[in-house]
């Protein structure tokens, strides 16, 4: 008894001292919760709904929507600019980061090649390259969500290509025929500014075709000019497939968007992405970037005719 009375004090102290954060749990079975956040760490989140604290796990969570004040204006500006940031996201492990953000990431497929992407609005708004699908109609989409026991993959191959640019090698797809489905897991985006020399990053994405697969590294320079354009240079490895696949910190964000490697004798750890203000850019101005399907060169490869 005395040490409930003891936690219930302590409690109460830290809660009327400290300024508490709200948050909402979306949870794995699809239902939400929200609170104040009282604690949290790699485990697990400790939420006060008003009339009880509630602990849930971590492995039980599928996203965490931090400061809800701040985030509803984000989320109303994000129906505007199809992204969301989390400005005030804290330091995790890499473990539970990967566990939390992976199942926004994809795979995108095309009769001549595949890539990676990611989700950044709920409606299935996902980001990659322009060169994973540049002169394609016909692709598709793969995302990997986490089931009791192993991942379950989820094809979708009405896939429209929003906007695109060349010129920065980005390109904004959406998932088309799901509106009575319920919305998709998204990742925030960061700031690439704030990038420093040395800062620890990583990167989830499909090299060759191998689902999931994350690489870990550092920020060799935040702003190298390679062909006339403005990249991250990370030391985490950039292969075939990992193209538009996401660059995340240590906290959660989208730092870059992954598109190129030096392939050379003797080059290691030479790996680009695109910085996540330019795809802010891109996202804010996607109508200057609409896809045309009349067009006749936007969206089909043309093939030399039989000899």
């Amino acid at each position: 008894m005395r040490k409930y009375i003891f936690f219930l004090t302590h409690l109460f102290i830290f809660t009327f001292f400290c300024t508490a954060e709200k948050i909402k749990v979306e949870l794995q079975n699809g239902s939400s919760i929200s609170g104040e956040l009282i604690k949290e760490n790699a485990d697990y989140w400790i939420v006060d709904l008003g009339f009880d604290l509630i602990k849930i796990p971590a492995r039980e969570c599928l996203q965490v929507t931090r400061n809800l004040s701040e985030e509803s204006q984000q989320v109303s500006g994000a129906g505007n600019h199809l992204y969301r940031q989390n400005p005030r996201a804290s330091v995790q492990p890499l473990g539970a980061l990967v566990e939390r953000l992976g199942e926004a990431v994809v795979m995108i497929r095309t009769p001549v090649g595949l890539g990676s992407g990611f989700i950044v609005h709920p409606d299935g708004y996902v980001v990659t390259n322009d060169h994973v699908v540049a002169g394609e109609r016909i692709i598709s989409i793969t995302r990997f969500r986490k089931g009791k026991n192993e991942l379950i993959k989820e094809n979708y191959d009405n896939v429209r290509i929003v906007a695109t640019g060349g010129n920065i090698d980005l390109a904004l797809l959406k998932i088309e025929g799901q509106s009575g489905r319920k919305t998709f897991p998204t990742v925030p985006l960061g700031n690439s500014n704030d990038l420093k020399q040395g800062e620890r990053v990583f990167a989830i994405g499909s090299p060759l075709g191998l689902e999931r697969s994350v690489s870990e590294g550092i920020v060799s320079l935040r702003n190298r000019i390679i062909q006339s354009r403005l990249h991250v240079q990370t030391t985490a490895e950039i292969s075939p497939g990992n193209s538009g696949g996401p660059l995340f910190n240590y906290r959660g964000q989208v730092v870059g968007v992954n598109n190129m490697k030096v392939v050379s004798s003797g080059a290691e750890g030479l790996g680009f992405s695109i910085p996540v203000r330019q795809l802010k850019t891109f996202l804010e101005n996607r109508d200057a970037f609409a896809f045309d399907p009349r067009n006749p060169n936007a969206g089909f490869r043309y093939v030399s005719p039989p000899q």
